[in-house]
C-alpha cells in the first residue's frame, strides 16, 4: 500500500510514518509533503498512491485547495486540530477525519476502515460513493478519558462527563455523579476529542455537555446565559461572537 503523507509539522509527520509502517509490511510512505504547491507539484508529476493522509492548515493555505486543482482518485484521511472542517473534508476524497493529537490507535483504525471501505471506491469517485462508505466509519472521538485520582488512574466515561471546567490552571471534569477530577489535558485539548454533536466550548471556561442545558437567557451586550440541570461555579456565558454558533449548534 502506497502512502502519501501531506503534513507540515515534521515531527508530527515522521511519528505518523514510524505508526504507518509498523502498521503493515506491505505499507510504504512514498513523500512527506509539506505545503500545498509541494503536494500539486507531486501529484502532478508521480502515479497516484492507494491512500492519503493530510493535515487541513498548511503553512501556504488548506489542503482542500489541493484536490480542488488536482484530479486524484486517490481517497484521503485528513488529520487536523480543528472540527470545523469534518463536513468539507468529505467533499475533497475523505473517507475519514482524525482529531490531533493523534495516537496510534485511531490511525490504525483508520486504516482498517480503508481496507474496509477501499472495495466501495474502486472504479468510482469518492464522491459517488460516499453515502456506502461513511456507513462502514465508525466516530473516533474518545468514549473515555483517564484521570488521575487518589494515586489511582480513572476511567471517565465521556457520556457521563456534565461539564469541563478551566480553574486555576487545571481543566476540572465534572461528572454526573457530582465527582470532580483533574485533567492531564488542557479544554482545548479535551474539545478535541470529543464529540462535537455533544460537547460546545462555551467559553474559556467552559466545555459542556448539551445535556445539562435547561434554558437559555439573553445577557448584557447580546451575550447568552445558559442555565443548566445542575449546579456550577460560575455563570455560564456565551459570548456575542459565538451566541449564533451556540444556537445552531443547539438545534442540531
Amino acid at each position: 500500500m502506497k502512502i502519501i503523507i501531506i503534513e507540515d509539522e515534521l515531527l508530527t509527520a515522521e511519528e505518523l510514518k514510524s505508526i504507518l509502517e509498523n502498521f503493515d509490511a506491505d505499507v510504504t510512505v512514498e513523500a512527506i509533503l509539506t505545503s500545498v504547491a509541494e503536494a500539486k507539484n507531486w501529484f502532478n508529476d508521480n502515479q497516484t498512491p492507494d491512500l492519503v493522509f493530510a493535515d487541513v492548515r498548511l503553512g501556504d493555505g488548506l489542503s482542500f485547495d489541493i484536490f480542488r486543482q488536482v484530479q486524484t482518485p486517490a481517497p484521503v484521511i485528513f488529520c487536523t486540530a480543528y472540527d470545523k472542517y469534518a463536513i468539507k473534508a468529505f467533499e475533497h476524497n475523505g473517507i475519514d477525519y482524525l482529531l490531533k493529537p493523534i495516537d496510534r490507535t485511531m490511525v490504525e483504525k483508520s486504516l482498517n476502515k480503508y481496507k474496509r471501505v477501499k472495495a466501495h471506491l474502486t472504479g468510482e469517485t469518492i464522491v459517488s460513493r460516499l453515502d456506502k462508505a461513511m456507513a462502514l466509519l465508525e466516530p473516533n472521538y474518545k468514549q473515555s478519558i483517564l484521570v488521575r485520582f487518589a494515586n489511582k488512574i480513572v476511567p471517565v466515561k465521556t457520556a457521563d462527563i456534565q461539564y469541563v471546567y478551566a480553574a486555576k490552571g487545571n481543566a476540572i471534569i465534572h461528572q454526573t455523579d457530582n465527582q470532580d477530577y483533574i485533567a492531564d489535558f488542557t479544554i482545548e485539548q479535551l474539545e478535541q476529542s470529543l464529540n462535537p454533536k455533544i460537547f460546545f466550548k462555551a467559553n474559556r471556561q467552559y466545555l459542556i455537555n448539551r445535556e445539562i442545558i435547561e434554558n437559555i437567557e439573553h445577557y448584557f451586550n447580546r451575550r447568552l446565559v445558559i442555565k443548566t440541570s445542575c449546579p456550577v461555579p460560575e455563570k455560564i456565558i456565551v459570548s456575542r461572537d459565538r451566541a449564533q454558533e451556540f444556537l445552531r449548534w443547539i438545534e442540531q
